[in-house]
């Protein structure tokens, strides 16, 4: 599933691909991904301007000139392109919306578990639906000191804090485990245990690691794709996520599943 670091990089290339484009049609192709696509033929998006592109959590969002957004979430396996109406549409292709300049936005989703919505502007500038989701873990709100108080009380293993999207969004599976490890922190330890300078060190490796994976175009360690079509680069520097041994130590690492997804950790390296 993409992760913070890869609706960025689709978001940017979005936003040079669309931005000023003008949409001549739509055209779906089945009926339903997690969420009906027939609203979409019916929204009048015919004459509408691309105005931008932008990542919010893990939802790219692009401005419409009426003030509408159209919403993409790409699920387990979500893959959206820009190419020419020249090229055929492959199997699970499942939306076409034709540009002015001969080009298609397509939307691919062999799982359809993704979505694609048009929906109104909140009052934050989002759409309404994302009105509720946690803090952005680049933004100065994803402190150290925000990070322990949003852990006081709380049982459940640090790595599924990180990665509930009430509370910091984006930050799924492989960055969790990345950062946690980076932080010497074990994913099994109880949030309510995490220090205040263990949250400083998975603050700060948080930031630096979804940093450098967006300056790679992300990870591509299963169904991920670019714009372009292009792998993320940043599972060549992956240190601990699907390791079978620890980079640092040459341990054995141990894959307890939490949250329903299996996590890798050094029980040496990280305490």
């Amino acid at each position: 599933m993409p992760e913070l670091p890869e609706a960025e990089s689709i978001a940017r290339a979005l936003d040079r691909a669309l931005k000023g484009r003008t949409i001549e049609k739509v055209e779906i192709f089945f009926p339903r991904l997690r969420t009906p696509l027939s609203p979409l033929l019916d929204a009048g998006l015919a004459g509408r301007r691309f105005v931008d592109c932008r990542r919010r959590a893990r939802y790219a969002v692009a401005g419409l000139d009426d003030g509408r957004q159209l919403v993409l979430h790409f699920g387990m396996s979500g893959v959206v392109r820009v190419e020419s109406k020249d090229v055929p549409r492959r199997k699970h292709e499942h939306v076409f919306i034709y540009l002015d300049d001969g080009m298609i936005l397509r939307f691919e989703d062999p799982r359809r578990f993704g979505s694609v919505e048009v929906q109104n502007r909140g009052r934050d500038g989002w759409p309404e639906s994302l009105a509720k989701i946690g803090v952005e873990p680049l933004s100065p709100a994803f402190s150290a000191k925000f990070l322990f108080e949003a852990a006081q009380g709380r049982k459940k293993p640090v790595k599924e804090l990180l990665m509930d999207n009430a509370v910091v969004t984006g930050i799924g599976n492989i960055y969790a485990a990345e950062t946690l490890f980076a932080a010497g922190v074990a994913p099994v330890r109880r949030s309510d245990e995490v220090t205040m300078e263990e949250c400083v060190r998975i603050v700060r490796n948080a930031k630096r690691i979804l940093r450098e994976a967006i300056k790679c175009g992300g990870t591509t360690v299963s169904d991920f794709l670019n714009v372009d079509g292009s792998e993320g680069k940043f599972a060549q520097k992956l240190k601990i996520y699907a390791q079978k041994t620890c980079t640092k130590c040459g341990g054995k690492t141990l894959n307890p599943v939490l949250g329903g997804r299996t996590s890798w950790y050094c029980p040496n390296c990280q305490k």
